[in-house]
Formats: C-alpha cells, structure tokens, sequence
C-alpha cells in the first residue's frame, strides 16, 4: 500500500527517500487519531524513527508549510544513547528538510557549550539523551515551555540502562497539555506505570507477533570447540562476505583482544566500546558508514542503537547473557525489509543454554559446524565469477590495455594474474573442525558425558538402545567406577555409547546405543583373557530391583546409570566367617566392665587425698588469716634477723643521678646510645613458639 498522507512537506522528503510502502508501524501510527498519546511496541529495525516523525507532523506544524519561529522546542525526543539520538537527529534533518526546522543535538560526550550556544540561537526540535538534557534544564539552557511533544524512543531500554529519574524529571518540567509518544520494543510492567503515569488516554499500538522471530534474520548455530572461537569468527565473516557484519563480545578486553586478532588477519575493522570517547566512536562508525571497515566488534552497551547500512552479518563471539538481549543484538541487522543472518558461536558447556534460549524465544536456528576452509574456497571461486567488475561494460581505455596485455602475453597469464589480485585482498580461511562430540550428544539426546539431556532434547529409548549383561554381578563386587571402562574397553565402544547400567546379584544389565551396536557385537565375538562373558539381554522388568534388601541405594551414577553397588557386609576376625554384630549386647564371656566407684568407697590405702589447709610456720605460730600457718609479712631493715637467715639488705639502693649518654670515645649522643644489635636482657623476639622446656616422649 503507498503511504498515507501525512503533511505535504513530508511526503515530498518521502518520496524523494524512495519510501513507496509504509512498514506495519508506520501504518498503524498514521491510521491512529491524530492528537492522541500514542503507545507503540515494535520490534527493533521496524522504522520507528519514520513513524515518531510523521506522527508528530500534525501536532507541531497543523496546517502550516513551514515552522514560522524556531526559537523555542516544541518537540522534544530523547534517546537512551548517545549513537541512537545522533541517528534519530539524522532521520527528521531530511524528514523535515522541507519545513525550515532547526534540529539541535544534546548528548553526553559532546561540547556542553557548543550545544548551549545553538540552543540560544533557537531550535524547534531538539534530540538528546537524558543526562545531558537534564543537565540543561537545570542551567536554564533548555526551555520546555512551549513544547507540544514529547518522544520517548526505546524507552524499555532507557529504563534498564537507570535513566527513570533523569526521565521523571524531564517529564514533570514539561507542560501537562502535550503529546506523550512512548516507543518500546516490549511493555514489560514498569513501561505501563510510566505510561499511566505520563500519558493521558493513550492508545496502544502493539506490532510485535507473539511467539515469533524476527522474519528477516536467519539464525545460526555454530558448533565450535572453546579454543578455535577466533577461528570460527574468521571463518564465518569469510563465507558470507557481507558488506557490513558486527561481532558482538561482551568485555572490552575481548572487543580489544578480537579486533586486534581480525585486523592482523587482514580484516578492515573497528572497536566500539565504553571506554572510548565520542570523537573515537564517531570516526569508528563513519568508517563503517563510508565502507573503510567492514566489520565492526562492539560490546552491548556501544552497540545499542546502532544503525549501520548493508549490515547482513551479526556475530556472536560470546553468548548473550539472556534473550533479551540475543533479540537486540540480532535486530541490528534484517532491517526496514533486508534480509540478515545471525551466527551464535556455540561451545560444548553453552549448548544447553542456547537450546533454552532459542526455545523461550521461539527461534528455530540451524545447527552446523563452522565452514570449512574448502567450503570458503568455493564461495570465493563462485563469488569471483558472478563478480560484477567482469559482466560491467568495459572503456575505450581499458579495452586498449587489455589489447597491449594480450600482445605481451597469453590471455591464461592475464586471467591467473587477475585470480591472484582477486584473492590477495581475502583474508586467508582458518582449519576448523565440527565438535563431533556436541554433535553426538545432539544426535543422541545425550549430554558430552553421556547423561540424558532434559526434554528439550527428544530421545526415544527404546528404539536407539539395546540391552547387554555381563557374568559379574553384586557378589564380585561389581561398581560400574571400573565396570563402565571394562565394558569400553572389551566392546571397543566410548562411554558415550554406553546408556543404563542395572547392577543385579549375579550379573549386571547395560545398554548399548544403536550406532555402536554393530561394532560392539563385533567386538563380543573375540575371546577375551579376562574371564568376562557378555551376551544379550533383555531389559529389566518394571518391578525387577537391583538391590538386596540390606542394600541402600548411594544415588544415580550420572544421568540414567542406575543404583551405585554397596559393598558386602563386613566380617568380623581375622578370616572369620562370624558375621559382624553389634556389641550391645556381648556375647557370653565377654561382660561388660564393673562400675566406677568412688575414691572414698575403695579399700584401704586408696583413701582420698586430705583437705587442704595453708602451710604453717617454723614456729607454729597461730594463724592470723583463720589457717594453721603464719601470715606473711614483708620484712624491713628494723626487724631482727631469724635464726638460719641472712641479714636483710636494702638491694635498690639509691638511684644514680641522671647523665648523658657517651660513645665509646666519649662523645655525647644527645641522651641514647646509638643501637649495636644486641638485644636487651630478656627481650624476645616477637612471634614464634616458645622453647620447649618439657620432657621428650618416650
């Protein structure tokens, strides 16, 4: 259907765009009532920025050609990025080229003061991210006094990324008579509050089919081994060849370490990450624009927003932390009706997430190993001959040196020459093997150590299995810790193959899959030295129990091995064949020790220890402290000196007058002594066990 009329300065700047049909938001936008707050969720790539602007048209210009003053905003849009609002700001230049409009650009990173100098000159529309526009409000450089509209694009983005007090606060300083237009990919519980909040009598606008990918965007599924990530990127950008792809990682380590790794293979390619600074992104993304780089590794948070033309690759070198964000980083690509591919590196310990994520997103992904090295070769070989340089009419001049290179040599050296101009400019292709053992386990239904996959993974046991016993059963002890790596090594089969393992009394019970079933009964033909005699079986009866009835089960052995064996009952003695008991109660003869009896109870001459008392004096004297012995009483210079005793000294003595401390050749040290390492008399060096003072054991 063409587009509907909207304003006629608008439809001409669509037409001369080349825009012959509306997308589906679009059209539902214009077919809206004209005035109304309008609520919209669509998907990513979907002409958003289109639809905000030809639905504002009528609001901001009525029945006028041209915006008669310019010096106040009468819109105002706010992105959540900044390369978001500098492509939105791009987007309504040519949109409202024919209106006389003055568009004015308030982003982070940027000149404050530039931004303020052409807010001061007057502008009628005005994009920006919410940090700098609030940080405008709050310095009287931006009035919302005469705005009429108000755009929130990616809103669901705005308010993961915590910009909803930045928001509220631009809001609340808006006139409560405008228009609020609320974009969101999704209206999760939090868009709804601040559309109920913000909005009057908005109506909803939903172009998102449920439980449905992107039409536009094929995805992939590479099987690829942890270590040869890097080659598979390399691979991968070699076989599609798009003329834009993005590799998304989610560390600037990783945005640094792999864009060193693609450019020194030959790539023309860009890093865009958080660290940089405006002025570096922007050049990053113009490179892309004008086709000086060609691939372009970006982090989440750089690429939000991103916009790039001819991008038909999306990459992800590392899985996406949700499905939410697999979405968004997919979106970049497929856009405004172009097709796209989106490749997931997929290692074996991220399978099972992927598989989950695809699944709640309603993704069906093709499964593959990365492209081989004489694939990538073909799609050159093909790529080189459906080449538009050869089928483009040739000049006069470049005829006439085609001529003179046929004369000098044979037109077999010419075309070799061209092939290795043609294939010096390709980054060579890397060797990169599929994960067999990934694809075991998808071909299975079996995990990478052969545990049952959930129900995710469809596996039908009955038709891909077959049951096998082996004469070693619970009476030889039988643990499947050494009876698994016995049946692999008598059946020639890996553990892969190998399914259930029901442990019985006399024989043990296993599966073997179907793909190995044929080596393994090869292998069972051979004699074996080990006594080991396997045969077919049948498989065990729903009430049939493994276990004896002492027997406790130890839990499951990985996945569906069955119940761990338990050892046999211990025995008692030295080769004796008593079985083991208990020791309450003994048996006869052995009975148990007499009761403990106390000190004052036993006979005599273990009679208990006397109370004590304090220790009396030489001279018996009579206890003053209510004992039998003498107080203790320091003694002085005046008493007599007892018998036996030495005469008391006085051992202080009187203290010596202070001096100054000398060296050794006499001269004063200012009051110390300079320090010679000696320590003090009893000092001790801090840490460490004390000396042992003890008797030696033994």
């Amino acid at each position: 259907m063409p587009f509907p009329a909207s304003h006629p300065a608008l439809d001409r700047a669509l037409s001369e765009r080349g825009y012959a049909e509306p997308t589906a938001v679009q059209a539902a936008v214009l077919e809206a009532e004209s005035g109304r707050d309008l609520l919209v969720s669509a998907q990513t790539g979907s002409g958003k920025t289109v639809a905000f602007g030809l639905a504002m048209a009528p609001t901001l210009l009525g029945e006028a050609e041209r915006f008669a003053d310019n010096a106040a905003p009468v819109a105002l849009i706010i992105a959540p990025t900044r390369e978001l609002a500098l492509q939105v700001s791009k987007e309504l230049e040519w949109l409202y080229a024919n209106t006389g409009a003055r568009i004015a650009t308030c982003v982070g990173g940027m000149d404050p003061r530039a931004e303020r100098r052409v807010l001061d000159r007057g502008a009628a529309i005005v994009v920006g991210t919410p940090g700098r526009l609030k940080d405008h409000i709050e310095r009287d450089a931006l009035d919302l006094s005469e705005l009429k509209v108000v755009v929130l694009d990616e809103a669901d983005e705005m308010l993961d990324m915590g910009f909803q007090e930045d928001l509220t606060f631009i809001l609340d300083q808006a006139p409560a008579e405008r228009r609020t237009l609320l974009f969101s990919a999704t209206i999760a519980r939090d868009i709804a509050e601040l559309a109920k909040t913000y909005q009057r009598d908005a109506f909803r606008i939903d172009t998102v089919v449920k439980n449905a990918s992107h039409g536009d965007i094929e995805y992939k599924a590479i099987r690829i081994a942890p270590h040869e990530i890097e080659h598979g990127v390399v691979n991968v950008l070699r076989y599609f060849e798009s003329p834009g792809a993005l590799v998304f990682a989610n560390t600037r380590e990783r945005v640094k370490h792999l864009t060193a790794s693609l450019r020194e293979r030959g790539f023309s390619v860009v890093g865009l990450s958080g660290e940089l600074t405006q002025s570096l992104r922007s050049e990053a993304l113009q490179a892309l624009r004008d086709g000086h780089a060609r691939v372009c590794v970006a982090t989440d948070v750089a690429a939000r927003g991103l916009d790039l033309p001819d991008l038909g690759l999306v990459i992800h070198a590392e899985i996406p932390v949700n499905k939410a964000t697999l979405l968004h980083r997919s979106g970049r690509t497929g856009r405004a009706g172009k097709k796209g591919v989106s490749v997931l590196m997929v290692s074996h310990t991220r399978r099972r997430k992927v598989e989950m994520m695809l699944n709640s997103a309603s993704i069906k992904a093709e499964w593959s190993g990365a492209p081989s090295a004489d694939e990538i070769r073909a799609k050159d070989h093909e790529r080189m001959l459906t080449d538009p340089i050869l089928m483009a009419e040739a000049d006069e001049e470049s005829i006439a040196m085609g001529k003179e290179l046929l004369e000098r040599t044979s037109p077999e050296h010419v075309a070799a020459a061209l092939i290795r101009l043609y294939r010096e400019k390709l980054p060579p292709p890397e060797d990169v093997q599929d994960d067999e053992r990934m694809k075991r386990a998808q071909e299975t239904g079996r995990n990478e150590r052969g545990q049952k996959d959930g129900p995710l993974v469809d596996f039908a046991r009955g038709g891909d299995m077959s049951w096998f016993k082996v004469n070693i059963g619970r009476e030889k002890n039988a643990d499947p810790k050494w009876l698994l790596p016995l049946i692999c090594r008598l059946g020639h089969v890996t553990k892969r193959d190998v399914g259930s393992i029901k442990i019985f009394d006399r024989e043990t019970k296993f599966e073997i899959t179907a793909d190995a079933e044929a080596k393994f009964r090869a292998a069972m033909a051979q004699s074996n030295d080990e006594g080991v005699t396997i045969q077919d079986a049948v498989a065990p009866a729903a009430g049939e129990k493994s276990l004896r009835k002492w027997d406790k089960p130890q839990g499951d052995r990985g996945g569906d091995r069955g119940d761990k064996p338990f050892r046999k009952p211990r025995f008692d003695g030295e080769g004796s064949k008593k079985p083991w008991q208990s020791r309450e109660p003994r048996q006869d003869g052995d009975a148990p020790k007499k009761p403990w009896k106390a000190r004052e109870d036993r006979a005599e001459g273990d009679a208990p220890k006397k109370a004590w008392a304090p220790r009396t004096d030489h001279d018996a004297a009579p206890a003053t402290d209510g004992g039998a012995g003498k107080k203790w009483v320091k003694r002085t210079k005046d008493d007599p000196t007892p018998e036996g005793k030495k005469p008391w000294v006085d051992k202080k003595g009187p203290k010596k007058p202070w001096q100054p401390r000398t060296d050794g050749a006499g001269a004063a040290t200012g009051g110390d002594r300079p320090w010679t390492g000696k320590p003090k008399p009893g000092f001790k060096k801090p840490g460490g066990k004390p000396p042992f003072k003890g008797k030696p054991r033994g």
